[in-house]
C-alpha cells in the first residue's frame, strides 16, 4: 500500500486505469442493468416474468412496471460508481504509487453497494431488493423454494451466480489483498491469496448450489412418484440427476487448475503434461455438455435432437412449435453465441493459465462476455418457461406450477 517497488513493476497499464475492485463493481452493476433490460423486453412481448417467479409488490401503488424500478435502482448505484471512479482517476493520475495508496476508494464503493441493497428506503425499490436478498439467503445453502413460492426465481438467480463465479473470486481477492498487511487491493491481483484452493472453491461454490438444488428436485420427484404409486406425470426424476451431473463437471476443471498451479503436483504421480490433458478433457466435457443442456433442455430447441424432431413440420427447423420473439434468426444466433461463449468461459475458469491471466484486460472482457451470455440465456429460458406454463410442461421437466397464482411479497419481511 505504500508503493513497494517490488510490486509496482508488476502493475499493468490496464490495472492502473481500472483496478480489480472497480472491475468487479462494474460487472455487478452491469448485471443489474442487464436484468432491467431482460424485464423490459420480455414485458414488450407479453411475458409476465413477475408471475413466473411468483413476485408481486403490493407497494407499487403507482402501477410502475417492474423494469422501471430496476432501471431506477441501477441508476442510483451507477452514479456513485462513476463519481468514485472519476475521483480515483483525478487523484492517482496514472501514478503507480498513488494507485496502490488509494485502494480505499474502490473499497468504499463496494461497501456502498452492500448498503444499497439493505437500506430500508422505499424509493430504492425496497420490495425488489429485499426479495432478492431473501432469495439469495435461501439459495446460498443450495435451498430451493416450492413451485408456488417462486422456485423458478431461485433457479434463475442460482444459474446467474454460476456466471458470476469468477467475479465472486475477484471480490474475495480484493478483500484478501485489502486486509493483507503487505498488499494493496489495487495492486496486481494475487489470485493465490488465501491459499491455492480457496479461490477455486469460491469459484466452484455457485455450481455446488445448483448441484444441491438439482438433488433436492430429484428427491421431490421421487417422493411424488412414491406417493402416487409410480404414476407421477413428472417422470422418475432422471432429468434432475442429469442436470446435477452437468454442474458436477465444473469441479474437475477448477480442481485440476489448482493442482497445476501447485509446484508439488508431481507428488500425485502426474506430469504437468498429463494434468493439462486431463484438465482439457474436463473443459471439453463441461463446455459441450452445458451447451447441449442450454439449447435442448433450458430452451427446448430441437436443433441438437434427433432428425425427426429437428424437421418437425409444426415448427421452424431446429426450433420449437411456440416462439415469442420477433425473428427466427434470433434463435440461431443465440445458439452460436452460446456455443462460443460457453467454451470461452470454461477455459477462463482455469486460474492456471498464467500467460493469459497476466492480461488483466482480457480477463475483464471475458467476464463481461459471460454476463452478456447469461443475459441472452435469460431471455430464452424465461420464454421457454412461459411456453411450458401456457402450453404444458414437458415430461420429466422442471415443473413450476401455474404462473397465474401469484403470491404477494410482504415488504416487511
Amino acid at each position: 500500500m505504500d508503493g513497494d517497488p517490488a510490486v509496482e513493476p508488476e502493475l499493468d497499464s490496464f490495472s492502473l486505469f481500472l483496478p480489480l475492485p472497480y472491475r468487479a463493481a462494474i460487472i455487478l452493476v452491469l448485471g443489474i442493468w442487464a436484468w432491467a433490460l431482460n424485464l423490459h423486453y420480455l414485458a414488450l412481448v407479453k411475458i409476465d416474468v413477475a408471475g413466473l417467479i411468483k413476485y408481486s409488490s403490493r407497494s407499487n401503488s403507482l402501477g410502475q412496471p417492474h423494469h422501471f424500478r430496476v432501471y431506477r435502482l441501477a441508476s442510483l448505484i451507477t452514479i456513485p460508481l462513476c463519481a468514485s471512479l472519476l475521483l480515483f482517476w483525478v487523484i492517482t493520475r496514472g501514478s503507480v504509487a498513488l494507485v496502490l495508496a488509494w485502494d480505499v476508494l474502490p473499497q468504499l464503493y463496494l461497501v456502498f453497494l452492500v448498503i444499497a441493497f439493505i437500506i430500508p428506503l422505499q424509493q430504492w425499490s425496497k420490495a425488489g431488493r429485499y426479495r432478492f436478498l431473501h432469495t439469495l439467503r435461501r439459495i446460498s445453502i443450495g435451498g430451493i423454494a416450492e413451485s408456488q413460492d417462486g422456485k423458478f426465481g431461485d433457479i434463475l438467480l442460482a444459474d446467474a451466480l454460476t456466471s458470476y463465479a469468477k467475479v465472486l473470486g475477484d471480490l474475495f481477492i480484493t478483500m484478501c489483498m485489502f486486509f493483507g498487511s503487505k498488499s494493496s487491493s489495487t495492486a496486481k491481483p494475487d489470485r493465490g491469496c488465501g491459499g491455492i484452493f480457496l479461490v477455486p472453491f469460491i469459484i466452484s461454490y455457485p455450481s455446488m448450489i445448483r448441484l444441491r438444488q438439482c438433488l433436492i428436485e430429484y428427491r421431490r420427484v421421487r417422493k411424488s412418484v412414491n406417493s402416487a404409486g409410480g404414476s407421477a406425470s413428472s417422470g422418475w426424476g432422471g432429468q434432475h440427476l442429469a442436470n446435477a451431473l452437468k454442474y458436477a463437471t465444473a469441479f474437475p476443471v477448477t480442481i485440476l487448475s489448482a493442482l497445476q498451479r501447485d509446484r508439488d503436483h508431481y507428488k500425485l504421480g502426474l506430469s504437468e503434461t498429463s494434468l493439462f490433458r486431463l484438465w482439457l478433457l474436463f473443459v471439453f466435457v463441461n463446455s459441450f455438455y452445458s451447451f447441449w443442456w442450454d439449447v435442448t433442455k433450458d430452451w427446448d430447441l430441437s436443433i441438437l435432437a434427433g432428425e425427426q424432431q429437428r424437421n418437425n413440420p409444426d415448427h421452424s427447423w431446429g426450433l420449437r412449435r411456440h416462439t415469442f420473439f420477433y425473428s427466427k434468426n434470433i434463435y440461431y444466433i443465440a445458439i452460436v453465441l452460446d456455443l462460443i461463449l460457453r467454451c470461452t468461459w470454461s477455459l477462463k475458469l482455469s486460474p492456471h493459465l498464467d500467460h493469459f491471466n497476466d492480461l488483466e484486460g482480457s480477463i475483464f472482457v471475458i467476464e463481461i462476455l459471460e454476463v452478456f451470455r447469461r443475459w441472452v440465456w435469460i431471455f430464452f429460458r424465461v420464454e421457454t418457461e412461459w411456453v411450458r406454463n401456457n402450453r404444458g410442461p414437458l415430461t420429466d421437466d422442471i415443473l413450476l406450477g401455474s404462473y397465474r397464482h401469484v403470491k404477494d411479497f410482504d415488504d416487511d419481511d
